[in-house]
């Protein structure tokens, strides 16, 4: 019993554009309807926090909890999946951060505000490395980074309307959004227990012999792999430690422009990405996922380089839209590149990917927010230049970017997709 590859000239862009699975069009409709309710709460929930009489820094230590707590959750995420599916735990995920969502909404002190918000961040974590090993298991190689493409394509367009919807709620009360959020999260959860099916492509590749994953040792071992990873880092750091933290203040401190104007600058780069994510999937699964990955993170890196140094709102707007432009490649050719080491239900390697991209969103504010107090914006904003330019650099180190899922067969192997 073996693994053996069957040889072939076919190239990505030979390969018949195939359909959306029902899987991923799935997704995409629950991507959408979570993100709503994320998006709703994230402007309320600082002021929220501060009504409990909460300092600034109990207020980060409700954000951060979410993001440690899923952290410190997803390496048990693959043993989940492969003890109950990813459909269960998707849903068993959603339905943690809804109950918990609900109850922060009638939370007594401070204390529960914050086991709650930690709760959350355990249900999340269930449901991000869930869905994720579903969508790359689901899908062939050849539509996978489209696939990634569509999934977060609902998440972006859910990013955009959120924020709007939860400005109307706050003036109803600030615990309406969380009720709102816990709604949105139940008929997600109910949309994919509803609709979500064993998937076609899994039954078409291995309708006889079982689907083999590779060990474990192996995915850690593959370059393509080590390289997903580093870039996920660097995308947790710089996107919410760098962009996300700094660039509010930046708008206000150094361009000396109302706040108001950073949301619109955001809503422009988000309307860049989602126009973006399309024709950055089609590169990724024809030209392939090392090009992507090469070019996305050097832009990236210049780009956030020169953010600092942007003389007025209009030109820090569109080096962020040039930025959500990059991001549609940094974020679908990562992703892609695990699903085409880690093969069908790949659970802790997409856990492992996902972790990476936490802990630079926990260490990435708290670093980028003590380089501006001791040293400057530029300085901050550089780390992150910098981890772009060594993700680019591992990116440059891949071995080739074709996707190969093998199978098990006594006497004799042969790879039923070689793409």
């Amino acid at each position: 019993m073996r693994f053996v590859p069957r040889r072939s000239g076919r190239t990505m862009s030979a390969a018949p554009r195939a359909p959306l699975s029902r899987e991923v069009i799935v997704l995409g409709v629950i991507a959408f309807f979570v993100m709503v309710g994320f998006g709703v709460v994230v402007p309320v929930l600082p002021v929220y926090v501060r009504s409990f009489g909460a300092t600034h820094v109990e207020i980060g230590a409700v954000l951060a909890a979410f993001a440690l707590m899923r952290l410190v959750t997803s390496p048990f995420c693959g043993r989940l999946i492969d003890w109950g599916g990813e459909r269960k735990i998707l849903a068993l995920g959603i339905g943690i951060v809804a109950l918990s969502s609900g109850l922060v909404g009638i939370a007594q002190n401070y204390p529960q505000l914050l086991i709650l918000r930690g709760v959350g961040g355990i249900g999340s974590a269930m449901f991000t490395v869930s869905a994720m090993t579903l969508l790359l298991g689901s899908t062939a190689p050849t539509i996978r980074a489209r696939s990634i493409g569509f999934y977060q394509g609902g998440f972006l367009l859910g990013g955009m309307a959120g924020p709007a919807i939860g400005g109307l709620l706050a003036t109803i009360s600030l615990t309406a959004p969380f009720f709102f959020y816990a709604a949105t999260l139940a008929v997600a959860g109910l949309i994919g227990l509803v609709l979500l099916k064993p998937s076609a492509y899994l039954d078409l590749l291995a309708p006889a012999p079982a689907v083999l994953r590779p060990p474990f040792r192996e995915v850690l071992e593959d370059s393509r792999f080590r390289a997903a990873c580093v870039a996920n880092f660097a995308q947790g750091w710089t996107s919410f430690g760098v962009r996300g933290a700094l660039v509010p203040v930046l708008v206000v401190e150094v361009l000396h422009d109302p706040s108001s104007f950073t949301g619109l600058a955001f809503a422009a780069a988000a309307v860049a990405q989602t126009i973006a994510l399309a024709p950055a999937s089609k590169f990724i699964d024809t030209v392939g996922r090392k090009p992507a990955m090469v070019g996305s993170f050097a832009v990236a890196g210049a780009v956030i380089l020169a953010v600092p140094f942007a003389p007025n709102i209009g030109m820090l707007t569109a080096l962020l839209c040039l930025y959500g432009v990059a991001s549609a490649f940094m974020g679908t050719a990562p992703a892609a590149v695990v699903g085409d080491v880690a093969g069908p239900g790949g659970g802790r390697p997409v856990a492992v990917f996902s972790m990476f991209s936490d802990a630079g969103a926990i260490v990435g504010p708290l670093v980028a927010g003590l380089l501006v107090d001791t040293i400057s914006f530029p300085a901050a904003f550089a780390v992150g230049a910098a981890l772009f330019a060594i993700s680019t650099i591992f990116s440059l180190r891949m071995q080739g970017s074709r996707a190969k899922t093998a199978v098990l067969v006594k006497g004799s192997s042969e790879s039923l997709l070689d793409s």
